[in-house]
């Protein structure tokens, strides 16, 4: 029988509204025993829910919270079974469930089990409770059945539970102003859809600490160069954070890839910054402009390539960045890795107007360097000196 949705709802998306009932709390351990889903849309609301056999045994205290026995789930299907069709019904809609969290883990481990993504955008109905009605101390589902009066067919079965979500959707759009549900629903979400084919699981890959990041579109055009100091969190709050501006929310749509690279402290990251932003020329990023006084080429005051090294506390790695020539010759976790790198590019070290201003500044406050290429008349090492002079051997660095 058709159900109709709402007549002004507070977002015009695909939602499905979803309840599972599992083994345990465990989503890397346990499994799942039972879906519920209730679909609405635009074309109205369609009920769906299958057990399943989660190919363990379900311990006596949930069988006798759920009412689900050994017995009900044997010979039922299994998740591999009808993770296709499962996801087909899932894919493309807003997820809604009770604790999200949970509902959304255990499926996502499911699905990565048998070689499927799952990356929904996540809506919450604890937080959006909460944030609705912040006098309220109790949010539990059982707590949202007696304040607003919702009429549960079963408890601690899928569809029904999933059911009375759908009622408190409904509830919701009765008792608080639309504009007011729209807010408090846009600031409640996760955004887990991704781009392209970038996954929470490729950004699991993004370096935790310092580093930079490059977005490319269609075509791999070039979008954007940024950097950070945690380059996964910002990856992740570009592609998919709660609150995203609306340049950000531009940039998440266009995006088709994304490289990233660990400097392992601040400088390196400016230098790779800088050095991708001239060589890609990203849409979103302002190009640097050349003042009249900016020199198109400037004297080495070195007989060789330098390096100098950065440690991140947070992610406890140490890195060593080459320049030659003013020119970023790139990063790497060792010496004789840097050695390489220069070999590598030393015919093509030329001249970088942004590694001159940026090493020009650190150089002036003392950064300590260590040349990578002996000079042709060594100097002692009582005449080592920190800040480079013409001629001279920068500093090597003392541990």
């Amino acid at each position: 029988m058709f159900e109709p949705y709402l007549s002004n709802p507070a977002i015009d998306v695909p939602i499905v509204f979803v309840d599972l009932e599992t083994t345990g709390s465990s989503s890397g351990e346990h499994r799942i025993t039972e879906v519920g889903v209730v679909e609405v849309g635009p074309n109205g609301v369609s009920r769906w829910s299958t057990l399943l056999d989660p190919q363990q045994s379900i311990p006596p205290f949930i069988q006798q919270l759920t009412g689900i026995t050994d017995s009900m789930v044997r010979g039922q299907p299994t998740f591999e079974s009808i993770a296709p069709a499962l996801l087909e019904r899932l894919d493309g809609k807003l997820f809604v469930a009770h604790n999200a969290s949970f509902d959304r883990g255990f499926l996502r481990g499911e699905f990565q089990r048998v070689g499927l993504t799952f990356n929904p955008d996540v809506l919450c109905t604890v937080r959006l409770s909460r944030a609705l009605f912040p006098a309220e101390k109790r949010h539990g589902l059982d707590a949202l059945v007696e304040r607003h009066a919702l009429r549960p067919s079963d408890r601690h079965r899928a569809l029904a539970d999933a059911d009375l979500l759908w009622q408190f959707w409904r509830q919701l759009h009765d008792i608080v102003p639309v504009e007011t549900l729209r807010v408090q629903i846009d600031r409640t979400m996760r955004r887990f859809r991704l781009a392209g084919d970038i996954t929470e699981d490729l950004l699991d890959e993004a370096p935790a600490g310092c580093g930079v990041f490059a977005f490319f579109g269609e075509n791999d055009a070039p979008l954007l160069v940024g950097r950070s100091v945690r380059v996964r969190q910002r990856v992740r709050a570009y592609l998919s954070g709660e609150r995203r501006s609306s340049k950000e929310m531009r940039i998440a749509q266009q995006v088709r890839r994304v490289e990233w690279r660990a400097t392992g402290g601040e400088l390196g990251a400016l230098l790779a910054e800088a050095q991708w932003i001239a060589a890609l020329r990203p849409g979103f990023n302002r190009l640097p402009r050349a003042a009249a006084s900016d020199p198109a080429d400037a004297p080495w005051p070195y007989t060789g390539a330098i390096a100098f090294e950065e440690f991140d506390e947070g992610s406890q790695t140490r890195m060593f960045h080459a320049v030659d020539r003013w020119r970023y010759i790139g990063g790497a976790p060792s010496l004789d890795a840097i050695a390489q790198l220069v070999t590598a590019g030393a015919a093509a070290a030329v001249f970088e107007p942004s590694t001159y201003r940026i090493m020009q500044g650190h150089l002036s406050r003392g950064l300590r360097v260590m040349p990578l290429m002996a000079a042709p008349s060594p100097l002692p090492s009582a005449e080592l000196q920190t800040q480079p002079q013409p001629g001279a051997i920068a500093a090597p660095f003392v541990s």
